[in-house]
């Protein structure tokens, strides 16, 4: 019998009437997000007028005869990624008794819409994909819907997470620089997002951060790598930049104003985390911020009260992290259908990833940490 398991990072990928079908066309023409087919035959998202991959941020990779190859057209997105019960059913076999969503098109961060000038068009594009992913995802009980939020002002931001909760979204994805997704857009840390971290606590909901959602922050792979090469070369590197993003809150003093907030850094590589803990806690130390800046804990103590980390493939660092910082705020994932998923090996990853791991520290990454961070009965 396999090893049941939440997976708490996986991606839809759009359909291509998530938002055709619910803008209105009068008010928005085609500006409406939809899918524009070129002179080779190959299909992209046209989005305000910014041509968008098909696949967006994410990939189908996972489900591809080659690893290294995308889709097309829609049409050649394998069903098992995009029908809600063919889906069920594959991660049933593979012991994936819950599954929670992150988007694609949408951005792996929900960064796409934040870019459009139009606030109101913002608007309707988020509010449009958190109403598709109830419906249409929601409504099996597998999967676990997180909604995207306007960056246009903080009270859009609160408004619309209030009302996709109230839908029955229990998660928020948020760009975690959205300085660097929005022109003119408040650093991270402005007292502003005050409002938005609030209406979070109080809601029970975590927030939830994806790595890459800023490309500039990782180095380009090099134009003359081999298709492979450069999808390999991306998929080490782009982690690293949720090392900036927990870094930083770790000492933005959030959680002494929001002591119930939870995050989650998604796509974190657990490696990576251990030295971003061992590394603020020892400039903490060397500065003396609690002496000289009030702080009321150290960086370690802050993350594993308020903080989870996701991997997927990891044994070494899983193993050290659990010994380090206790297996309380580590999560597990396939990422399915990403091309770095487990998928379709994830029982075998799993027997590889916790060799060694006592049986309470397996059962909490496996599934009790998200089973209590997203209320799952």
């Amino acid at each position: 019998m396999p090893v049941l398991i939440i997976s708490t990072n996986e991606h839809v990928i759009e359909a291509p009437d998530v938002w055709t079908a619910r803008m209105s066309k009068a008010q928005w023409g085609e500006r409406i997000p939809h899918i524009h087919t070129r002179h080779d035959g190959t299909e992209v998202w046209i989005i305000d007028g910014v041509e968008v991959p098909l696949v967006g941020a994410g990939s189908a990779a996972a489900c591809m005869a080659d690893r290294a190859d995308e889709p097309k057209k829609w049409g050649d997105v394998p069903s098992v990624i995009t029908n809600v019960a063919e889906r069920a059913a594959a991660m049933e076999e593979r012991g994936v008794a819950y599954a929670v969503l992150y988007p694609s098109v949408a951005g792996i961060g929900g960064e796409t819409f934040g870019r459009i000038d139009d606030p109101a068009l913002e608007l309707a594009c988020v509010q449009a994909y958190n109403d598709w992913l109830i419906e249409v995802w929601g409504a099996n009980p597998k999967f676990i819907p997180q909604c995207i939020l306007p960056l246009s002002s903080f009270e859009a931001m609160r408004a619309e997470l209030v009302r996709a909760v109230g839908m029955g979204h229990r998660g928020v994805i948020f760009p975690g620089i959205p300085d660097q997704v929005r022109k003119g857009a408040p650093h991270i840390n402005d007292a502003g997002y005050d409002a938005v971290w609030q209406a979070c606590e109080d809601l029970g909901v975590p927030v939830c951060f994806h790595a890459g959602v800023v490309p500039s922050m990782e180095l380009t792979p090099y134009s003359g790598y081999a298709p492979a090469v450069a999808a390999a070369f991306r998929a080490i590197a782009r982690p690293a930049s949720g090392v900036a993003m927990l870094s930083n809150l770790l000492v933005s003093k959030v959680f002494e104003r929001f002591p119930g907030l939870k995050l989650v850094f998604a796509e974190s590589a657990l490696g990576l985390t251990s030295f971003t803990i061992e590394g603020s806690d020892y400039g903490f130390g060397m500065w003396r911020l609690d002496e000289r800046y009030g702080y009321k804990a150290r960086p370690s103590e802050l993350f594993r009260k308020n903080c989870y980390v996701v991997g997927w493939y990891d044994r070494v660092n899983l193993k050290q992290l659990a010994e380090y910082l206790g297996a309380g705020s580590v999560l597990w994932t396939t990422k399915f259908p990403m091309g770095t998923s487990s998928w379709p090996e994830v029982q075998q990853q799993v027997e590889s990833s916790f060799a060694g791991l006592t049986e309470s520290d397996k059962a909490s990454v496996l599934w009790s940490n998200a089973a209590q961070l997203y209320k799952i009965n």
